[in-house]
């Protein structure tokens, strides 16, 4: 026990082993729900080549993933900082690039992002590229990744849908009719009221038991009606049907394991490649870098520059978090806000990180357990995520014009376009653009220009396309 003490400082932090147990499995249990998160939204996309990920893998890779990344981090780091797949990366996975891509492939990419993530804080650069952002527009990105995900739950949940006219493109309801017709979008309004309430109140794993409670309802609803799926009854189920049938336990498919490729390069162009391994560095590397911070500061671990013990350490584990999840298929390993629900318990070092690592291992087991999860009821988990996230906004000064604009632009093009890298790139161009119109060009940093002129050739890659082949 003293050598666990010194090696993790757990008395010099103020904190105790059974603290650390304690916050170890609250931070579990307040993140636990990407365990069916993640492979509803990684599954239920066909590839470019009409491939899917099977829920189970997915599930399974995704415990491994969190579980092996959280333990290194722990041991490295010390801090009681857990991982797992992240929200955004995943939904950018599912919803902009696998169109183009074999799943293989898109986590091909997700891996050279995380080698790059690697070198950027090997070499120290990655603190240079996080000074050059403006801080209103770090906030905008994260604000606006959170209402694409909250979207995301409100198209899954048959809360929204296309009316199929020019206007107004949606409306509400599965079909846009205007109605919530479906029991099963009934459940979700359900599922988001209780979830919503519990996080209000401040309930830890509120989220998780928010699902929990949610999925039993819809257990018992598909017991009496018997919906079945979507595919064969209009008022069915999106994609899981919630039915208990034979051991909530079983070996994990952990098949998925290595199965991703390097080749998306030759498909998609050497530029559509580039620019979304961009889109992918920029969203990881700014989401870390903020809950780093707020987490450390939370934990009273920060100093009066905002750095923390081992950082550069911490910082070289995160980015290899990303080379893990995309090697397995999991979608980018980060650093878990929820981790705070652990610190807020008391957890102050790596020895909570351990445990939790070792909960989402034993979680690979229970996989099938998992797949009982419909669509609906895991939709209100990321709208409740999504809103989380838009809280970053009230941080943004509206007062300037040429702050306010770039901002609200970042924010809606993501949702609206279904595309982060879309909501970036506009962010950023027309940040640089109305910045230097307004007479604070020397405010901006030449990187930013470059990035910017970047998602210029982006945006216009189709007509320059056009003329490489004329």
């Amino acid at each position: 026990m003293t050598r666990l003490d010194r090696f993790f400082e757990i008395s010099a932090r103020g904190s105790t082993i059974a603290t650390e147990l304690r916050g170890g499995v609250v931070t579990f249990i307040a993140m636990a729900y990407i365990i069916v998160l993640n492979p509803i939204i990684l599954s239920g996309t066909p590839d470019v080549d009409g491939a899917e990920l099977g829920f189970t893998q997915v599930s399974a890779v995704t415990s491994l993933a969190a579980g092996v990344m959280t333990i290194v981090f722990g041991v490295v780091a010390r801090l009681p900082f857990a991982f797992a797949a992240g929200l955004g990366i995943n939904s950018f996975l599912a919803s902009s690039i696998v169109g183009d891509l074999t799943w293989a492939e898109a986590m091909g990419l997700v891996v050279i992002n995380g080698l790059i993530i690697v070198a950027l804080a090997v070499t120290g650069l990655r603190r240079l590229i996080f000074d050059a952002v403006p801080m209103q527009l770090k906030l905008a990105i994260t604000a606006g990744i959170g209402l694409f995900i909250l979207f995301i739950g409100l198209v899954d949940s048959g809360f929204v849908g296309a009316t199929g006219f020019a206007s107004p493109p949606l409306g509400l309801g599965k079909e846009g009719g205007g109605s919530i017709a479906t029991i099963p979008t009934v459940i979700f309004v359900f599922t988001l009221l209780v979830t919503g309430i519990l996080v209000a109140r401040k309930v830890r794993g509120g989220i998780l038991i928010g699902l929990i409670t949610g999925t039993v309802v819809a257990v018992i609803v598909e017991a009496v009606w018997h919906l079945g799926p979507g595919t064969e009854n209009p008022g069915g189920w999106g994609l899981s049907v919630p039915t208990l049938s034979g051991s909530p336990f079983a070996v994990p498919d952990l098949s998925l394991v290595g199965a991703f490729s390097l080749d998306s390069f030759g498909r998609i162009g050497i530029l559509a490649a580039v620019m979304l391994v961009f889109t992918l560095v920029f969203t990881n590397f700014f989401d870390a870098m903020g809950t780093f911070t707020g987490l450390s500061k939370q934990a009273g671990l920060a100093d009066q520059h905002g750095n923390f013990p081992r950082l550069q350490s911490a910082l070289v584990v995160e980015g290899a978090g990303a080379v893990v999840g995309g090697s397995v298929s999991a979608s980018s390993n980060t650093v878990f806000i929820e981790s705070g629900a652990g610190i807020g318990e008391g957890a102050r070092t790596g020895l909570a990180s351990l445990v939790t690592g070792g909960l989402f291992l034993a979680a690979m087991f229970l996989t099938p357990l998992a797949a009982i999860v419909p669509t609906e009821v895991a939709a209100a988990a990321l709208v409740i995520v999504g809103a989380m996230m838009a809280a970053n906004l009230k941080e943004i000064d509206y007062a300037d014009f040429s702050v306010a604009l770039p901002v609200v632009l970042t924010v809606t093009v993501m949702p609206l376009s279904y595309s982060i890298a879309n909501g970036i790139g506009v962010g950023f161009i027309s940040w640089v653009v109305l910045r230097s119109a307004s007479g604070k060009a020397k405010e901006i940093s030449p990187l930013l220009w470059v990035v910017a002129a970047g998602f210029l050739l982006y945006f216009g890659r189709g007509w320059i396309d056009t003329l490489v082949g004329a």
